[in-house]
């Protein structure tokens, strides 16, 4: 049974003070706390197969993730169409398991097909209970070490 406070909605659902909230979260930690200088918001975000999943508060979005889905595999996804990203809690709710419980919910919904992300190196064990697994070398990513993963079909 899904969790009630997890609101999960495509582009053409957001309200505006949504989006708003998402864009807030994801650009106070990835641009000002982690200093991420390339592209945050992209057109991935507005593509109608888009899953965007969040946790709300009283303050706003206290975690989010996004599943972008593509109409092939893009090349080193394996055989995935669905990846996770943008993982993201704000900081005052880390450690309560909030980003655990966003994956629990793309893992119910999407955990039939394969699927890969791309973790920053150090969240790896997060995704591993999960089931998903490191593969190829560790790479930059905006600058940060990362490390593919994928997560095969199950039944």
């Amino acid at each position: 049974m899904p969790d009630p406070s997890l609101i999960e909605k495509t582009w053409s659902r957001l309200t505006l003070d949504e989006f708003f909230e998402i864009a807030s979260l994801r650009t106070a930690v990835f641009f000002l706390e982690q200093r991420i200088d390339e592209e945050e918001l992209d057109a991935r975000d507005r593509e109608e197969s888009t899953q965007h999943l969040w946790i709300p508060d009283e303050r706003g979005v206290a975690a989010y993730l996004r599943v972008v889905e593509n109409a092939v595999p893009a090349e080193g996804d394996r055989d995935a169409r669905r990846l996770i990203g943008r993982v993201v809690t704000r900081p005052d709710r880390r450690g309560e398991g909030l980003s655990s419980t966003l994956i629990a919910r793309v893992i119910e919904r999407f955990g039939r097909e394969p699927m890969a992300l791309h973790s920053q190196s150090y969240v790896q064990p997060l995704y591993a209970r999960f089931g998903f697994e490191p593969y190829g070398e560790e790479y930059l990513e905006a600058g940060l070490p990362h490390r593919a993963m994928y997560r095969a079909a199950r039944p």
